[in-house]
């Protein structure tokens, strides 16, 4: 049995960064939209304590995404941009093994140490669906805070073309997409856990994946 490093510090760190503030956002979003709890009293400042958070870990979120897309040209070969968009012949192949695997058609999970085809084009996909939370964000921030240009440059804009409206829809609807994202990578990463003995769950944690002597490469 081989041990391969396969995530860097950055990618982990990244990876429950996200998590985090991923659940803070959720939940204090849901608040902000539909108050569902009551001040204790009219000094208790719920609905601000609630905006400071979701407003603050938007921030952090902002911050991590920043860092692992910096990642995608810097780490290592498991961490690149050429893992979540297929270029090579090769991924291309892992990309439609793996849907085939998923949809029965295939008996085996086509070996990758790092992201399969398919989960590194799918997170590419969640990065965009990340970046248009952020501008939705970023245009309902825009109603209430001083700074007009910068949060027009960064979502604003969006504002007189789709309406307030809109655009909260959008931001909910978005929310409940990563949502049902993150419950699939859960059901998914375990799966394959319990497929493959890989270590793939400790792996987010150590970086370390073991394989099988015939699998490595």
């Amino acid at each position: 049995m081989a041990r391969e490093y396969i995530w860097e510090v950055p990618v982990r760190v990244t990876h429950w960064v996200n998590v985090i503030t991923i659940l803070a956002l959720s939940i204090t979003g849901l608040y902000i939209g539909d108050p569902f709890a009551q001040g204790a009293d009219e000094h208790s400042m719920l609905m601000g304590k609630m905006r400071f958070i979701h407003f603050l870990c938007a921030y952090i979120f902002i911050a991590s995404l920043i860092v692992r897309v910096y990642w995608w040209f810097v780490g290592n070969k498991y961490a690149r941009l050429d893992q979540f968009i297929p270029v090579s012949g090769e991924r291309w192949k892992n990309l439609i093994d793996t849907a085939l695997f998923y949809g029965f058609m295939k008996k085996d999970l086509p070996h990758s140490p790092g992201h399969t085809g398919l989960a590194g084009l799918t997170y590419f996909f969640l990065m965009i669906l990340f970046v248009f939370e952020i501008m939705t964000g970023f245009a309902l921030y825009s109603q209430s805070h001083a700074g007009g240009a910068i949060w027009t440059l960064l979502g604003g804009w969006m504002l007189p073309v789709l309406g307030q409206g809109m655009i909260r829809f959008l931001h909910h609807i978005i929310m409940w997409l990563i949502i049902v994202f993150v419950i699939i990578h859960v059901y998914i990463s375990v799966h394959n856990q319990l497929i493959e003995k890989n270590g793939l769950v400790w792996s987010i944690f150590n970086g370390y994946k073991n394989f099988q002597d015939s699998h490595h490469h």
